[in-house]
């Protein structure tokens, strides 16, 4: 069976181009890019350009760009090691939103367990942070504060750059989670007035496994990973070159194709929303705030979310719950009771998220494959 995939928020598929890219790096140029012979320099060579790269995608100084592991580990480095370098300064409270990745929320946890004064923001219903929440909170005290960029569930975005002003002011440090903020939109750290921003490689058809951490000039930050002093001395491990030369190519060929790909993702979640319109109790979770495109958070009345994935996915769409719900059993998504919705109005959402290399047609099958799906719930 052939599938549709409208799960891109979760993964994206590898680009063909940036697996060329890499190619040479798992087989002949080999080399451990800290040897000091001509193998180590070539690989050193290939990491300085991808610093490089990913620096201009992102509006930063290459010596402020940190490789990492993937999004989770920059978010843990970023709160975690942000928090605890403000600490030597007397600042010990953290604000920290409640719609962030659970990569956040358990380096929050951390805090809190360590002696911080960890506070939550809310959201409005429409899942967006307000300004005057943020600016409410601010303590002579505050440490960090902690706001994702674009939701992963309901694709809000939020008002970074009219927040950012009132941090820098407080002292603390800002820490945005950049990571299906990326593939979307335009990145421009000084322009937003953050101190730190995590990116995913595989959010925008780059190689899993890999991610990188803004760092402003001048910004402390503890070391999460320790064991060498690769990274400038802040983050030990040796450094996977396939994966960073991948992930530069991805966000350079991500940035070069912005502007169209926007275009077709937009008409793409057009199409899908013209396909279901037949269908009664369907809404759009956040539709009044400010959203991308890419991600979209159905509530569908009456039908469970987890038997709608699994009947879709027997007919050949992939595509996620508004949570990580796998079954009843299991707390339905912190982002939308967040934002006031029930428990059973959580679990009847799903999340469609649309990508560069879905086509039109992929999209007018799901579309039918939908509307067919829960049709069947509901006569069940």
């Amino acid at each position: 069976m052939e599938y549709v995939y409208l799960d891109n928020a979760a993964t994206t598929p590898l680009d063909t181009e940036v697996v060329e890219k890499m190619l040479p790096f798992l087989t002949d140029r080999f080399g451990n890019a800290d040897s000091p012979h001509a193998l180590g320099r070539k690989a050193m060579t290939a990491v300085d350009n991808a610093r490089d790269t990913v620096a201009a995608c992102l509006g930063a100084k290459p010596s402020e760009i940190y490789f990492t592991s993937g999004g989770t580990e920059a978010d843990n480095w970023a709160i975690l090691g942000g928090a605890r370098a403000k600490k030597k300064e007397g600042r010990n409270h953290v604000l920290v939103s409640v719609i962030e990745h659970h990569a956040a929320l358990y380096a929050a946890k951390t805090l809190r367990e360590e002696g911080f004064d960890v506070e939550y923001i809310p959201v409005n219903e429409g899942g967006r942070v307000e300004v005057s929440d943020v600016i409410a909170r601010l303590k002579p005290t505050t440490a960090l504060v902690c706001i994702m960029r674009v939701n992963n569930e309901t694709g809000v975005v939020q008002p970074i750059e009219k927040i950012a002003p009132h941090v820098q002011k407080s002292g603390a440090l800002f820490f945005v989670d950049g990571v299906q903020a990326a593939p979307h939109e335009r990145i421009n750290v000084r322009e937003m007035g953050v101190d730190m921003l995590s990116v995913s490689s595989h959010k925008f058809h780059g190689p899993k496994g890999c991610g990188a951490l803004y760092i402003r000039s001048g910004v402390k930050v503890e070391k999460l990973v320790g064991g060498g002093e690769q990274e400038r001395g802040l983050r030990g491990g040796t450094l996977n070159v396939p994966a960073i030369v991948g992930f530069a190519a991805a966000l350079n060929k991500t940035e070069r194709l912005r502007e169209e790909t926007q275009r077709h993702i937009q008409r793409l979640q057009d199409l899908f929303l013209q396909g279901i319109a037949e269908l009664d109790g369907v809404f759009i979770n956040g539709e009044k705030e400010e959203r991308t495109a890419a991600v979209l958070s159905l509530r569908v009345a009456g039908v469970d979310n987890a038997t709608l994935l699994y009947k879709a996915d027997l007919e050949g769409l992939c595509i996620a719950a508004g949570s990580a719900c796998a079954s009843a059993s299991v707390k339905p998504s912190h982002v939308l009771l967040a934002m006031g919705m029930s428990e059973q109005a959580a679990r009847e959402t799903v999340r469609v998220s649309f990508g560069r290399q879905n086509t039109e047609e992929e999209v007018v099958l799901a579309a039918k494959i939908f509307v067919k799906t829960v049709k069947s719930l509901r006569k069940d």
